[in-house]
């Protein structure tokens, strides 16, 4: 049996918040050279121009060996993303929200996100930028966001499960504005743009989605 990150209100590991790095075809060392390069070379480029040529370059491979382990540039920039996750210790962060009941995951869920957007702010921001203009970096992107949708999805079926959710919300408009709220965006616009410390955030956005979301806290 697969363990879960929400105990106590079933949510299963596949769908919180991020799939993580998985191995594919090729050597592991270079695949994780690969990768490691990628990462620095989107945060020095702002995510933008990032060529399968200077990423093979930067590695010491060729251009064919990048291919052999990821099948495409897309692939390539989805799996980086991926991997950051896996040394950030993802997995172990969500595992240690298995505790969190109730009304108590949504604290979960700010602790462990609204921590975690610091720490991958910069290729964050560089796929987020470069999304405009380069498909690639926004399939990317996309992924990631998927993975957070789905995230946010599985903490408001906890709350509705446990019938804690306000009865202003549907299960799917929740989600919808709790993926909202937790956007990179909305961390960027308060803590660089009006300059609250990430404590202030922690607590404000606690505060805030709980009023939001759960029951006993209706008006």
């Amino acid at each position: 049996m697969e363990p879960t990150y929400f105990t106590r209100c079933q949510l299963t590991v596949d769908r919180v918040y991020a799939k993580l790095y998985a191995m594919s075809s090729g050597d592991p060392q270079t695949r994780k050279r690969i990768l490691e390069k990628t990462w620095r070379l989107m945060e020095k480029k702002k995510g933008q121009g990032v060529k399968i040529s200077d990423i093979a370059h930067a590695a010491g491979v060729s251009r064919q060996a990048v291919y052999l382990h990821f099948g495409s540039r897309a692939e390539l920039l989805t799996a980086t993303a991926r991997y950051i996750d896996e040394v950030k210790n993802l997995k172990e962060r969500l595992q240690a929200m298995a505790a969190a009941n109730g009304a108590e995951v949504l604290d979960a869920h700010v602790d462990f996100w609204g921590n975690y957007i610091p720490e991958i702010y910069g290729p964050a921001k560089a796929l987020l930028v470069a999304r405009e203009t380069d498909k690639d970096a926004a399939a990317a992107w996309d992924d990631r966001m998927k993975d957070l949708y789905e995230g946010c999805s599985a903490v408001i079926e906890c709350l509705e499960r446990e019938g804690l959710l306000a009865s202003v919300w549907n299960r799917e408009d929740a989600a919808d504005a709790l993926w909202a709220m937790s956007s990179i965006a909305v961390w960027e616009n308060l803590t660089i743009e009006r300059g609250w410390s990430q404590s202030e955030y922690v607590r404000h956005m606690k505060v805030a989605l709980k009023r939001m979301f759960v029951k006993q806290m209706d008006v």
